[in-house]
């Protein structure tokens, strides 16, 4: 279940205490449950996949042929229909769910959001430029991004420099964060850190591609208690 990945919605940000009084910044996403739509072969795509959909949308807003679609699959309609590639497509069947018990015995996920838009940006704030001196001669050009071509060869600005222009807006994916903890009735997962996304937007979670090998929070407590018993033996 490794490859499969969850929808959900991003609720905003709190706190969480360890015993040892160690404050951890989390942000709560509320996961929807997926339902198995479809199954798509290699021999007539190309490649095995598995199509999910999540959350509900009402009958009526739906085109006909989606609601030809959803009726062909049985199934109540599905708000996003996404693909994801699958090595062996014989472990699933069509109309099978699965929530946040897909992470069960997962530690670090990758999550994947579109950041919060913010129009139209300076090079300062868009790229962290220093800009231009404030003083020696430099006049109302003073957060400008300075030279952005050459003068006759090839005398043109190239492609992806960094100058001013929209700025936010794009999807964005922050891997190897670590689950603080999971709350499976209400399909709640707490993350540390922040992730991309203003709050109800939606994010998607699966499990962490690399191969991390790195200590979680509650673990290194574990293991700072273990050390400070075994201290304590030795003093005795």
């Amino acid at each position: 279940m490794s490859n499969l990945e969850l929808i959900g919605k991003k609720l905003g940000m709190t706190r969480e205490f360890y015993v040892t009084g160690q404050s951890v910044p989390v942000t709560v996403l509320k996961m929807e449950k997926a339902r198995i739509i479809g199954l798509i072969e290699k021999e007539k795509r190309g490649y095995s996949a598995i199509q999910i959909g999540s959350g509900n949308i009402k009958n009526s807003k739906l085109t006909k042929q989606m609601k030809g679609f959803f009726t062909k699959k049985n199934t109540e309609p599905k708000k996003i229909l996404r693909e994801i590639r699958i090595k062996n497509i014989t472990e699933y069947k069509e109309g099978n769910e699965f929530g946040i018990e897909i992470f069960e015995n997962v530690k670090f996920v990758d999550v994947k959001a579109k950041t919060i838009g913010k129009g139209f940006a300076g090079a300062m704030k868009r790229h962290n430029f220093s800009g231009l001196r404030a003083s020696h001669g430099v006049s109302i050009s003073h957060r400008s991004h300075g030279s952005t071509g050459q003068r006759q060869d090839p005398g043109k600005v190239f492609k992806n420099k960094k100058m001013a222009g929209h700025m936010g807006d794009k999807y964005r994916t922050v891997q190897n964060l670590e689950i603080i903890k999971k709350d499976i009735e209400k399909q709640l997962l707490f993350i540390k850190g922040s992730i991309p996304g203003s709050k109800n937007s939606q994010v998607m979670v699966k499990e962490s591609i690399k191969n991390i090998n790195k200590s979680t929070i509650a673990e290194k407590i574990e293991a700072a208690k273990k050390a400070k018993n075994i201290a304590d033996k030795k003093k005795k």
